[in-house]
């Protein structure tokens, strides 16, 4: 069976590629959502049996002043991958949010909870999912949440882990929101996972996260704490006095009702920082 992987030098994207060593692979540089075109000739000339679509608009708060170039890339982008795929008679396999919620359930989101979301970067995830099942109903579609891995977003500066690692190693406090809460999710454990699933035939919506719900403060202080660093080094602060552009779910775990979930957060903690550079811890 033969792959392409779209959006191949993300967290998502470069763990798939792990996996899947002979698919053909394009980082946003290389072939944008957004080159109608260049997408088009990309499947007739590979004629993959599976397309992983990884890429995205994923700045969260410049989308707030950028929200047509979010819906571009998040949202029109992925609907009409969706269609060319199915021109081409391929598989599409393409990455949500948790952030489509709008977190003011107490619960864990399932996939049949209705979607509520507060930010135009969530908006934009929203409508890629709908596009994407309204021009491809077999896709699958697989919302996850607080990705992480070593060589994270470049847009960011790398995975919040990384960033906040490498500031704590300058002597820097830093400071996280401890009032938001999500599923951190391990990337490798994504990509297998999703590819596992494509595999067994798996269409439609599926929540694929690590199981445990903790706050982004909590997350990183364990990080500190594996690492060897002072906790003290991470302090919490309220999402008021953060002060963010965009608004984010206060809780935004996810459950599933139809995939187990992955192992817990913590235990692909060792796995993360094994492969951390030395310097950064």
């Amino acid at each position: 069976m033969s792959f392409m992987i779209l959006g191949a030098g993300g967290q998502v994207g470069s763990s798939l590629c792990a996996l899947l060593p002979d698919a053909v692979t394009y980082t946003r540089q290389e072939l944008s959502l957004l080159d109608w075109v260049g997408l088009r000739d990309a499947l007739t000339t590979h004629r993959p049996a599976v397309v992983y679509n990884a890429a995205a608009y994923n700045a969260v708060d410049r989308a707030e002043s950028e929200p047509e170039a979010a819906m571009a890339v998040n949202g029109v982008g992925p609907g009409r991958l969706a269609a060319l795929c199915s021109e081409v008679g391929a598989h599409l396999v393409h990455f949500s949010t948790n952030y489509v919620f709008d977190g003011e359930s107490a619960d864990s989101y399932l996939e049949d909870d209705q979607p509520n979301p507060i930010n135009a970067y969530a908006r934009s995830k929203l409508a890629g999912e709908e596009l994407v099942l309204a021009s491809q109903p077999r896709a699958l579609v697989i919302r996850t949440a607080g990705v992480f891995a070593v060589g994270g977003s470049a847009v960011k500066g790398g995975s919040l882990p990384e960033r906040m690692l490498a500031r704590a190693r300058s002597g820097e406090i830093v400071r996280l929101v401890d009032d938001q809460t999500v599923n951190p999710t391990y990337a490798p454990d994504l990509a297998a996972a999703a590819v596992k699933f494509q595999a067994a035939g798996r269409t439609g919506l599926l929540h694929v996260v690590n199981e445990g719900c903790t706050s982004y403060y909590e997350f990183v202080r364990d990080v500190f704490v594996r690492a060897g660093l002072d906790p003290g080094l991470v302090q919490p602060i309220s999402s008021a006095a953060f002060s963010a552009p965009a608004a984010r779910p206060p809780h935004a775990c996810m459950d599933s009702k139809l995939v187990p979930l992955l192992r817990p957060w913590r235990e692909a903690l060792p796995d993360f920082l094994t492969l951390l550079p030395v310097h950064t811890i």
